[in-house]
């Protein structure tokens, strides 16, 4: 996911581990994300290269097992790899519900 732009938490905790809103899809396909009380339309771009998602694990090695110790190997597994990605280019759009009427 590609943002213009910069997002910031109200306190001083920050954003690691938090909700950051909800993505959806519209029938056509195009992407919504809605953070808080605003909207923003993106579109699906293709990346010119790939990116792989891979996850360490270290595992105590047989082979190269020395009288002295503990020997471990490290290896790395392909868990997904990423060929699109979503951009949101447009300011956001706030999300009006029920406009009062003037008395």
């Amino acid at each position: 996911m590609e943002l213009q732009g910069e997002i910031e938490a109200r306190n001083q905790e920050g954003l690691a581990g938090k909700v950051m809103g909800d993505l959806h899809y519209t029938k056509e396909g195009v992407p919504l994300l809605i953070i808080g009380h605003h909207i923003l339309y993106g579109k699906v771009a293709r990346l010119e290269k790939p990116f792989a998602v891979l996850v360490k694990s270290n595992s105590p090695s047989s082979e190269n097992a020395m009288d002295t110790g503990d020997v471990t190997e490290t290896k790395y597994s392909i868990t997904a790899l990423i060929k699109r990605k979503i951009i949101f280019k447009t300011r956001p759009k706030p999300i009006i519900t029920n406009v009062p009427k003037k008395v």
